[in-house]
């Protein structure tokens, strides 16, 4: 099956290093980041959840759970996490799921469903297992980010992608390029200038269909 935005993810039960849940259950009411990898003890990933963890604070300012995905077993997660928390600095206080069946990689599209793991695996045989989620409380994708193994991910970029989605759900309205928080926002094209002048307030028509006004802060 495939994944699309606004799509919402299967509640699958997955193992991890904290317990088994169910996604659903797990995400609750809160937004929701999966970032996933194609193996435990390697030099780009383990970066990786090194910088998710110097985030935690972070994670936790926006109401935003973070869970790691990689296809090695609960056990070696475990381990792995001694040397994430060397390279990060940082306590890796998140789960990571044990996707030794690739349930996960598959039901998110990441790998297709004649996809296996053979025996002595490399990280090449699971290479595109390297994407970032963000899910909203509704429990559907809001966005996602594919990478290849030789590129470490910016998760400031994941950070600021987070800050956007969460500024448009709650005031409906959109971000331009490079928007960081505190900065103006868009207009949608479908809400009348009397309309936005009603919930927004003054505004600036840079073009007819680009209006933009300070972010909300209520």
């Amino acid at each position: 099956m495939s994944l699309r935005i606004n799509d919402t993810i299967e509640n699958l039960e997955v193992e991890t290093d904290q317990g088994t849940f169910k996604l659903h259950d797990w995400i609750g009411d809160s937004w929701a980041i999966i970032f996933s990898h194609p193996k435990d003890f390697t030099p780009v990933c383990t970066t990786e959840f090194g910088a998710v963890a110097q985030l935690a604070d972070e994670w936790e300012k926006r109401g935003t759970k973070v869970l790691g995905v990689s296809v090695d077993s609960a056990d070696d997660h475990v381990k792995w996490k001694g040397d994430i928390e060397k390279v990060g600095g940082a306590k890796a206080g998140f789960p990571i799921v044990a996707d030794t069946d690739l349930k996960v990689a598959k039901a998110f599209d990441m790998l297709p469903a004649e996809a296996y793991l053979p025996d002595g695996r490399t990280p090449n045989d699971t290479a595109t297992v390297r994407t970032v989620y963000i899910i909203g409380p509704d429990k559907k994708l809001k966005l996602s980010m594919t990478y290849p193994m030789n590129v470490g991910r910016n998760f400031a970029e994941v950070l600021r992608a987070l800050d956007g989605l969460q500024t448009a759900a709650k005031h409906t309205v959109a971000t331009p390029a490079n928007w960081n928080v505190g900065e103006d926002v868009i207009i949608p094209a479908t809400v009348s200038d009397e309309d936005a002048k009603a919930k927004f307030g003054e505004f600036d028509t840079v073009l007819p269909y680009l209006r933009k006004t300070k972010q909300p802060t209520a």
